[in-house]
């Protein structure tokens, strides 16, 4: 019987949260034609939109363990679903997230995420696309936007201990910012074709400062993510 209403909540989840998604897409592209400010908040629309699905209609609450930085910081978030990557607008004041390629070529939501100020990463075209993601990178930094990183590259299965991409050390040292990890333990609910009520904490970590070795920030930021991995 549980299972037969999580299937159900599940199906009226995926009908209305992707049905108004489809159109909030549109509205999106409408935007960047007609008056681009509007972005910003069609996108706030739809992580609120998205929230109000998972609590009402999935039954998953969420908490926030600790408090969310504020202002250009690196912030690191494990990545186990597609609840945080969804969240993440919600989360934080404007936020420029560094998301897979392959994303930006979604017919209107990836030219859409390219205006709102995403910025690509190719993990396998070589030194000039690094160049280019770290001048993006600074670009948002220079407009007080924090950045947000999945550093270990991908979701991974709940209670993964995945080691850091390399990509993750380099950026740390060239952007000279703090870090900021947060754990979140999503995938046990929200990363199945039938979604489970429950509970999904962000377990915010205590700042790391810039400037250390990497072997030091590697090790804190991969203990921190995963401190919500029992």
């Amino acid at each position: 019987m549980n299972t037969l209403i999580a299937a159900l909540r599940s199906f009226a989840f995926y009908v209305l949260f992707y049905g108004v998604t489809a159109l909030l897409v549109i509205a999106s592209v409408v935007a960047v034609l007609v008056r681009r400010r509007w972005l910003r908040g069609i996108v706030g629309l739809w992580c609120r939109w998205h929230l109000w699905c998972t609590e009402k209609l999935l039954g998953i609450a969420v908490v926030l363990e600790g408090e969310l930085p504020d202002g250009p910081v690196l912030i690191a978030i494990k990545h186990e679903a597609f609840f945080e990557a969804i969240d993440t607008p919600r989360l934080f004041d404007f936020p420029a997230v560094f998301a897979k390629q392959e994303l930006f070529r979604i017919p209107g939501w990836g030219y859409s995420a390219q205006v709102y100020g995403l910025i690509p990463v190719a993990r396998e075209e070589g030194a000039k696309t690094l160049r280019q993601m770290l001048a993006l990178a600074k670009e948002r930094v220079e407009q007080g936007r924090p950045l947000v990183i999945f550093p270990e590259g991908t979701r991974v299965a709940p209670g993964a201990r995945p080691p850091l991409q390399a990509g993750f050390a380099g950026l740390y040292k060239l952007l000279r910012l703090p870090v900021v990890p947060i754990a979140v333990d999503s995938g046990r609910l929200y990363h199945h074709l039938i979604k489970r009520p429950g509970r999904i904490t962000y377990k915010v970590g205590a700042t790391i400062p810039a400037g250390l070795p990497r072997a030091e920030v590697e090790a804190r930021v991969h203990a921190a993510i995963n401190a919500l991995n029992g």
